[in-house]
């Protein structure tokens, strides 16, 4: 078992004892274990999955941020994050279509990078939230 500290700008999301993440690396999904060698990475948007110690699996939807391992504490510094239960579907669809909408405009003074960054964050929840409901 290990100790799961998930951070957001806002607020301590949540402390957890857990014995084993999967998380969304930038380089793809990495596992984590009880004594993990030493680590720092970036998270990019996905599906983060926390097994407790009866290896019931807690899902949330990660939009990216920073992972870090050191001596059988994981912290993760996330942009912002939701547990499967609290995604709210419609708000991420108007999400999708506000960012869809903004990249196809021919405004000159719109943020490519941010609203496609907007567009990664809204299908990454979206496509979470489908695979929680098929699995119910």
């Amino acid at each position: 078992m290990f100790k799961l500290s998930i951070v957001t700008p806002e607020k301590i999301f949540k402390e957890l004892e857990v014995n084993s993440i999967i998380a969304p690396g930038s380089e793809g999904y990495l596992g984590v274990l009880t004594n993990h060698a030493p680590l720092i990475t970036t998270l990019v948007p996905g599906k983060l999955t926390a097994k407790d110690k009866n290896n019931q699996e807690k899902n949330y939807a990660i939009s990216g941020g920073f992972l870090e391992v050191y001596k059988n504490q994981v912290t993760i510094l996330a942009d912002s994050i939701e547990s499967l239960e609290n995604i709210d579907i419609e708000r991420a669809q108007k999400a999708l279509d506000r960012a869809k909408k903004r990249l196809k405009s021919k405004d000159p003074g719109i943020d490519i990078p941010r609203a496609s960054a907007a567009v990664r964050r809204a299908l990454n929840r979206i496509k979470i939230y489908d695979s929680y409901i098929k699995r119910m």
